[in-house]
Formats: C-alpha cells, sequence, structure tokens
C-alpha cells in the first residue's frame, strides 16, 4: 500500500470567511462587557416587616357603618390583624460577604434575605444604616467566594459621561438601563429634601422601583455611583445616585463603628451670586439654637470667605471642609459682616448632636 502525497500544497488557514465577515458585526459593546464585569455582584434584597395591629378609638362610631367602611377602603377593627409587609429592593457585594444598599431598603425590617445571580438565597444580617446618606451594610450569612464590584472614582466622572444603571426593579432581576451624567453635585435640598446630607449624581438612565441600592456604573464596569432615588410627577425621568466616593467613607464607618459621623456646626447655607461682579457667595440662612456656630456668634446673612485654608466659592466648600475636619476639633472660619471681616473658632459637633 502507498500513500499518495502531492507535490505542491498550498496551506491555508482554517478560518470560515463567511463566518469571519458576519462576526465583525456580533462584537460586544461597551455595555455589555461593563455589565460582565460588575453584573454578577449585584443582589436583590427581599424584606419582610412585621406590622402591628393599630389602634382605633373604642367610640369612633364611623367603623360601626359597614357602606362607610367599604367606600372609603377603611381598615375594619375587626380585620385588623398584625400582618407581614414585603418589600425588595437592589444592591451589590463590595466586599467579602458585604453588601452595600439604601438604608431605605432595609430600615425597620425584621428579616432580610440576599438573592444572588446564581440563584442562592442566603440571610443577611444588618451591620450598620446611616438615615442621613440613606446607605446601609449588610452581611451576608454563608460562606464565599463571593464576586465583588470593582469601585471606581466618583471624583473623575463628568458631565456627559456614560451611566448604567442595574439593579432589579419591580422584581425582575438584572435588569440594565443606560443614559449618561446629566449633572454632578447635585444638592437634595433642591429637590426639596430637608433630612438628609449629600449631594447626588443626576443621570437620565431609568432607576425604576427596585433599582433602589444597585449600582450605577461607568462605561468600564466600576461603580461610580449608589442608586438612591427618581424624580416623579413634575420634571420625571431624573434620578440620582450617591457618589461612591462618600458611599465607601460612609460605609467603612458603619463597619467600624456601627454608625457614621457627620461633623456639623448648625447652619444653613444659601448660594447668592452678585451679578455686579459676576461671583458667587455663600451666605448664612439659618442658625441653629444652641449650636456651636451660635455659640461661636456667627450670625445670619455672614458671607463666608474662608473656612480653614479653602477658599469658599460654593456651599458645598464649606460642607466638605467641616466633614474634613471632624468633630471636637477647632476650625477657623473667615466671615464677612456688612464691610467688615471676622475671624471666629468653631467646634464642629456631630449632626445627632444638634436640636
Amino acid at each position: 500500500m502507498g500513500i499518495f502525497c502531492p507535490s505542491k500544497i498550498i496551506s491555508q488557514p482554517l478560518i470560515n470567511t463567511r463566518f469571519n465577515d458576519t462576526n465583525k458585526y456580533s462584537t460586544k459593546s461597551f455595555i455589555t462587557k461593563a455589565v460582565e464585569k460588575t453584573g454578577s455582584s449585584v443582589v436583590t434584597i427581599e424584606t419582610q416587616r412585621y406590622v402591628k395591629k393599630r389602634k382605633f378609638p373604642n367610640d369612633h362610631k364611623l367603623f360601626f357603618d359597614p357602606y362607610f367602611e367599604r367606600f372609603f377602603g377603611l381598615d375594619l377593627p375587626n380585620n385588623n390583624q398584625p400582618r407581614i409587609e414585603q418589600s425588595q429592593g437592589s444592591g451589590f457585594i463590595f466586599a467579602d460577604g458585604l453588601v452595600m444598599t439604601n438604608a431605605h431598603v432595609v430600615n425597620r425590617s425584621n428579616s432580610v434575605i440576599v438573592g444572588l445571580t446564581n440563584g442562592k438565597k442566603l440571610k443577611g444580617k444588618l451591620i450598620g444604616q446611616d438615615f442621613f446618606t440613606d446607605l446601609a451594610v449588610l452581611k451576608i450569612e454563608g460562606k464565599g467566594p463571593w464576586p465583588k464590584a470593582q469601585l471606581g472614582d466618583s471624583t473623575k466622572i463628568k458631565v456627559g459621561d456614560w451611566a448604567i444603571a442595574v439593579g432589579n426593579p419591580f422584581g425582575l432581576e438584572n435588569t440594565v438601563t443606560l443614559g449618561i451624567i446629566s449633572n454632578l453635585k447635585r444638592n437634595v435640598t433642591q429637590l426639596g429634601i430637608y433630612d438628609k446630607k449629600l449631594e447626588l449624581i443626576q443621570t437620565d438612565a431609568a432607576i425604576n422601583p427596585g433599582n433602589s441600592g444597585g449600582p450605577l456604573l461607568n462605561s468600564s464596569g466600576e461603580v461610580i455611583g449608589i442608586n438612591t432615588l427618581i424624580r416623579s410627577g413634575p420634571g420625571a425621568g431624573l434620578s440620582f445616585a450617591i457618589p461612591i466616593n462618600r458611599a465607601k467613607e460612609i460605609a467603612y464607618q458603619l463597619i467600624n463603628n456601627g454608625k457614621a459621623i457627620h461633623p456639623m456646626i448648625g447652619i444653613s447655607l444659601i448660594d447668592d451670586s452678585n451679578f455686579e461682579t459676576n461671583k458667587n457667595v455663600v451666605k448664612v440662612g439659618y442658625i441653629v439654637p444652641n449650636s456651636p456656630a451660635e455659640k461661636s456668634g456667627i450670625m445670619i446673612d455672614d458671607i463666608i470667605i474662608k473656612v480653614g485654608n479653602k477658599e469658599i466659592e460654593t456651599a458645598s466648600d464649606v460642607i466638605s471642609e467641616i466633614s474634613k475636619n471632624g468633630i471636637n476639633k477647632q476650625i477657623n472660619i473667615l466671615l464677612k459682616r456688612r464691610n467688615k471681616f471676622i475671624g471666629i473658632k468653631v467646634i464642629p459637633t456631630d449632626i445627632t448632636n444638634l436640636q
């Protein structure tokens, strides 16, 4: 037997040119790559809250008329039994077995279940929560290894950058929406929220109920914010996220101390534009009674020129410098009152100490 070997053999690459032509149009988008990088770290948070029986006055005659009760949908005393309320939100794993989410997602919960992308559901334990920044940290009760999100740097993002929101809106797992960064350092007081202490990232990426606590990603798949609230009614379509740098700071305070410290001197601030000089000045709008600000002699309408070594241009500058200074430590503030410059010394305190 013999083997016939042609004398001239031309080698060819083992590539189907027709498939290669098709494959050129099926490359992954940056959105797909970003979600693949972080998506497995996104979790569903299911909470249960025990609602106790409400008390009604015994002489409340309105409840004796079943027609009124049925028409107004009132809660009848005989049907007013203890019940369990269930709700759902999102979060993401940022360290070994640790989940970052919103405080309002887990607030007053008696039971927390963390759902992973692989289908597993595990119990979650609340490590700490901070209502002033709407942040909470949970510990998953189980053994890893855990898929961890890569945290970015929120100081490097710019208006116009891509923003990718990931979460579980309405219980629909791993939902992804795309938008851009619309604004940075959006003060919550501009949104009519006065019981929080934070500045937010504004985006037009759709954040729906159930997205709360989920990550906001940049085009590289790094977490740059935590989805926290949406604007409904007039101006609907605006979504907001907590910058990840601020969230990390609060999260590690909760892990190490069980609570977060918020240095304050007890004033509200007004950004006031001077049309003649085309410059912005920061005025004192209100002073909390018995606060460090009142005790140091700060007055309403004082213009804040300098805090520490920082020249003040916006109200955010004042808040930032006082936060960096910390509590129970003196800081110098330069004011302008009418035409005089006044230097004072103030010792900030934690916000919980203010009335």
